[in-house]
């Protein structure tokens, strides 16, 4: 099947439950990402700065860019004038430098806490108490330049479909907590970002209001080394 078949049968899928498709295009080509624009995709995730920014200098401006992948500080600059939103954010230092950066962009960026669900070493995330913290932060307060409108999370590698689902209720539970406490009068807090391509079915049935998809719809990765063009400095 073709990109455009591939993602006209998830979009059917997905978006006739009022969730957002965000289609993963990272290592895919310009082209794959314009065929899957063409087919009516206008919100596309990547991992990398550098790649996001390349392909955003290439492709049609009506597009919704979403950094998924760990956000370094230094690297934050250089999406600011543009990405629509950022979905790993898991410190207050990381909201403060985005909140800075848009500020010199005379923007609001709309980010997601990444919250620590899975039972894997390897994930990046805020603890349950750690979000909290955040929230009550002086710090956070004084931050008008970004805006908090759901949370993230990734639950466990694993094919144990009962493990994943209750990772995805509790950060549903914790999500619903977090809205009663601090964002009971804000209607934009309102995103839930969990399931991919193996399990967005167990995070819809959980309460998902976006799933993030790529090999599924794009085929194999396309391995492509970018050029080093970001400075680290």
């Amino acid at each position: 099947m073709s990109i455009a078949d591939n993602l006209k049968q998830y979009k059917s899928e997905v978006e006739s439950d009022g969730v957002t498709l965000v289609a993963v295009s990272k290592t895919q080509p310009v082209e794959s990402i314009l065929e899957a624009y063409e087919a009516g995709q206008r919100v596309f995730g990547e991992n990398l700065v550098q790649e996001m920014v390349d392909k955003a200098a290439e492709l049609p401006k009506d597009i919704e860019w979403h950094l998924i992948g760990h956000l370094q500080t230094n690297k934050v600059k250089y999406i600011a004038p543009f990405v629509k939103l950022i979905h790993g954010v898991d410190s207050l230092k990381l909201l403060q430098e985005i909140n800075k950066q848009a500020l010199k962009n005379k923007r609001v960026i709309d980010c997601l806490l990444q919250v620590y669900i899975a039972d894997e070493d390897t994930k990046f995330g805020l603890g349950f108490d750690e979000v909290v913290e955040l929230l009550r932060a002086e710090e956070f307060s004084q931050l008008e330049n970004i805006r908090i409108v759901g949370l993230m999370g990734i639950a466990t590698n694993t094919k144990n479909e009962k493990q994943i689902s209750v990772e995805f209720n509790e950060l549903k539970v914790f999500f619903d907590g977090i809205k009663v406490s601090f964002f009971r009068k804000d209607e934009a807090f309102k995103e839930i970002s969990m399931g991919m391509s193996a399990d967005y079915k167990l995070a819809i049935e959980e309460g998902s209001t976006m799933v993030r998809i790529g090999s599924s719809i794009f085929g194999k990765r396309v391995i492509k080394h970018f050029k080093p063009n970001i400075s680290a400095n």
